[in-house]
């Protein structure tokens, strides 16, 4: 059944997905045709999954999340975007396909990363939803996205290459890297239900343990997976001194920090019972995910 919802979803991302990003045929054409390189036709979706579980939870119908989705999936693209390049983790593998700037060039994937996120706050400022909500995605989705968000985690993470990290450093680094992303897709699918402010926090407490369950299992994976399997570069944390959670704690270490990441998942949604059902299968899904 959530198999099912979840691609009915990744449909409705991807074709809104299709019809936002510029024409390739038209100019200039190699920007437009790298920006639907870095963001069609592959990926998990988790981010825009998270705004149509979280949204459809309090209501809200999946035609007013489809731009939040988009433009929380247009973010993310364009993080991975600037993230692979050679001053940054310098990575030729992504989804399976080479990355923009190996498959364009290095200004072409600038540009295009710049375009994404601009993008992103186009749809929002433009979509068929009340001003009060529409500022509420933004401010949620800056947020996530700036210094206090995900470019944050990422220069803590380039200052931290070639340390050992303690613990809680590598947490908070995480939790601005991929959290704050994965918050702000929850936060914004709530808002278009209505979300209270009790509802919130509890949602903020699922995305905060979803947000590191996601590092954990990729660190996991970086170890134990093939580079064909996740699509991307396996090995690389290792290969650039990177802290890790197996690293820190041992691979025993890091499963079983995966179950109490699971558990307290579990417990910041059993408040909204049956109505959380999509947001718990995610909540799994990025605990035992294989890519």
């Amino acid at each position: 059944m959530a198999a099912e919802l979840f691609a009915r979803w990744a449909a409705r991302t991807e074709a809104s997905l299709e019809r936002l990003l510029p024409d390739p045929a038209a100019a200039p054409e190699r920007l437009h045709a790298a920006m639907r390189h870095a963001t069609l036709g592959g990926g998990k979706r988790m981010r825009p999954l998270l705004v149509y579980a979280a949204g459809t939870a309090l209501g809200a119908s999946e035609e007013l999340l489809d731009a939040p989705a988009a433009a929380v999936e247009l973010v993310h693209a364009y993080s991975l975007v600037h993230d692979d390049l050679p001053a940054m983790d310098d990575d030729d593998l992504r989804r399976g396909r080479p990355t923009v700037h190996v498959a364009f060039d290095e200004a072409t994937a600038i540009l295009a990363g710049d375009a994404l996120q601009t993008l992103a706050f186009s749809v929002l400022a433009e979509a068929a939803a009340s001003d009060t909500l529409r500022i509420g995605w933004v401010r949620e989705l800056a947020a996530a996205a700036g210094a206090a968000g995900m470019c944050g985690g990422q220069a803590l993470a380039i200052d931290a290459t070639g340390q050992v990290q303690p613990l809680p450093q590598l947490e908070r680094m995480h939790a601005l890297k991929t959290g704050a992303l994965i918050r702000a897709a929850v936060r914004m699918g709530a808002l278009a239900g209505g979300a209270d402010a009790a509802t919130l926090a509890r949602l903020d407490g699922f995305a905060a343990a979803l947000g590191l369950a996601f590092q954990v299992r990729d660190d996991l994976l970086d170890i134990e997976a093939s580079s064909e399997a996740l699509g991307k570069t396996a090995g690389k944390d290792v290969a650039q001194a990177k802290s890790t959670y197996p690293a820190l704690l041992g691979v025993d270490g890091a499963r079983a920090c995966l179950r109490q990441l699971a558990a307290d998942m579990d417990a910041a949604l059993a408040p909204l019972g049956t109505r959380a059902a999509a947001l718990a299968a995610l909540g799994t899904l990025a605990v035992t995910r294989n890519h």
